[in-house]
C-alpha cells in the first residue's frame, strides 16, 4: 500500500508531479527540477521529508546505548548538537546513513532514510542493550528549508534566536506557533534548517512557510531538485551511493567513523583491519570530458575493461557539467585519473576531480 505524508493534499493542490518512491507519494517537482533547483541555490526551497523515519531512546543509558549503535560518538556532543553517522553492519558496511539528536544524556533521537524505517528499527531493537528504542516515525513530520534566505525566513517565523544554532545544532521552539524542533541541517549544500513537527501542524507550517517567503522567491521543490542539488555536493544516497556492500572508508566517510571512542561500535574490527590492510576501492567523484550525461549502473571501464559503475549522476544544473559519482578501485581514485564511462555502448572519457562539485563561499 502506497503511503503518504501528512502534505500529500497540499503537494497536489500546487499541482505537483506526484511518483511512487519507496512505497511513498511523493512530490519529484512542481514547476521543474530545474528552476526549483535554482531556487535553492539562489533563495529559498521548501521540501516535504516526512517520509523520513524518526526513532528516540529516552530513559537512563540512552546515550550509552546509541553511542555502540553509530559509528559517530554522541560522547564527544553536546546536549543540542547532531551527528551524521553510519549504522554498520559486522563488515563495515551501511544498513543505514542517518543523523542523531542529543536532547539530552537520557534522551537521543535519530533520523532515518525512508527506505529503511521498518529495518533499521528492527535493527536498533535487536541490538539496542540497556534502553528500547521507539518507532516515532508516524508522530512526526519534516519540513527541509534550504537556500541562502532560508534562515531569515525561519527567523521571522519564530522567536528563537537562530544566530545561536550553529551547523549541527538545533533548538526547540514554535515556527509560526507551530511547536517545532529547529535543526540547522540539510542535504543541500545550502544554509538552512529541517523542522520537524508534529504531523498534524505540517499542513499550517507549510502554509505559513510559503506565504511568508513569497518576497525571498520561495519555491516548493521535489524529490528532483533534492537529487541534483546533494549530487553537485556529492552528498551520498542511500542505496545508490552506500549500501550495505560497501564500507565507510571505501564511501570516504572515515570522518564519521570514530575508531577510538570508548565503548566501540558495531562494524568497528573490520574496518580497522580494512584501514590496516589498505582501501582496495573508493568512491569518487569525475566529470565527463566528453558528451553525454553519467546515470546509475552506467559501466567504468578502464583500457575497455570494467572497473566500477556509476552511483549516481547527472548533467548539474549550478556546475553546468555532467557530473558523477562512483566506486573505482583505489588505483584509480586520485584526481586527475582517467576513465571512461560507458553511455549505451560509447565510452565517453571522464576525469577524477576534487568533490565537492560545486565549491560554496
Amino acid at each position: 500500500m502506497t503511503r503518504r505524508t501528512p502534505l500529500n493534499e497540499a503537494h497536489r493542490k500546487l499541482g505537483a508531479r506526484m511518483v511512487d518512491f519507496v512505497g511513498w507519494d511523493m512530490p519529484v517537482q512542481y514547476s521543474s527540477v530545474i528552476a526549483e533547483h535554482e531556487a535553492v541555490r539562489t533563495a529559498v526551497g521548501l521540501f516535504d521529508v516526512s517520509h523520513m523515519g524518526e526513532i528516540e531512546f529516552t530513559g537512563p543509558g540512552a546515550l550509552e546505548t546509541v553511542n555502540r549503535l553509530i559509528s559517530n560518538d554522541l560522547a564527544r556532543c553536546q546536549d543540542g548538537q547532531a551527528v551524521y553517522a553510519g549504522l554498520l553492519n559486522d563488515l563495515g558496511g551501511f544498513v543505514d546513513d542517518v543523523v542523531a539528536y542529543r536532547f539530552s544524556p537520557e534522551r537521543i533521537l535519530i533520523c532515518v532514510n525512508s527506505s529503511n524505517r521498518e529495518k533499521d528499527f528492527a535493527w536498533m531493537k535487536a541490538r539496542a542493550e540497556g534502553v528500547t528504542p521507539v518507532d516515532r516515525g508516524d508522530d512526526y513530520a519534516q519540513i527541509a528549508v534550504q537556500g541562502p534566505k532560508a534562515v531569515g525566513l525561519v527567523q521571522r517565523l519564530t522567536k528563537a534566536d537562530l544566530s545561536q544554532v550553529g551547523t549541527y545544532r538545533f533548538t526547540q521552539g514554535e515556527v509560526a506557533g507551530v511547536k517545532s524542533i529547529i535543526s540547522r541541517t540539510g542535504y543541500t549544500g545550502e544554509d538552512g534548517f529541517e523542522l520537524y513537527c508534529a504531523s498534524d501542524d505540517a499542513v499550517k507550517l507549510w502554509d505559513a512557510l510559503l506565504e511568508a517567503g513569497q518576497p525571498d522567491g520561495v519555491k516548493p521543490c521535489g524529490l528532483g531538485a533534492r537529487d541534483s542539488l546533494r549530487t553537485e555536493m556529492k552528498y551520498a544516497l542511500y542505496g545508490n551511493d552506500i549500501d550495505d556492500a560497501h564500507t565507510a572508508l571505501e564511501a570516504g566517510l572515515g570522518w564519521i567513523v570514530k575508531l577510538d571512542k570508548a565503548g566501540g561500535f558495531i562494524g568497528k574490527d573490520a574496518l580497522v583491519a580494512q584501514k590496516a590492510a589498505g582501501v582496495p576501492r573508493k568512491l569518487v567523484g569525475f566529470e565527463l570530458t566528453g558528451a553525454g550525461i553519467p546515470r546509475h549502473g552506467y559501466p567504468i571501464l578502464k583500457d575497455g575493461v570494467r572497473v566500477g559503475e556509476v552511483t549516481s549522476g547527472t548533467q548539474g544544473p549550478t556546475v553546468k557539467k555532467p557530473i558523477g559519482m562512483g566506486y573505482v578501485p583505489t588505483a584509480l581514485a586520485t584526481e586527475g585519473s582517467t576513465f571512461d564511462v560507458e553511455i549505451r555502448g560509447r565510452a565517453v572519457p571522464a576525469v577524477v576531480v576534487k568533490t565537492p562539485f560545486l565549491k560554496k563561499s
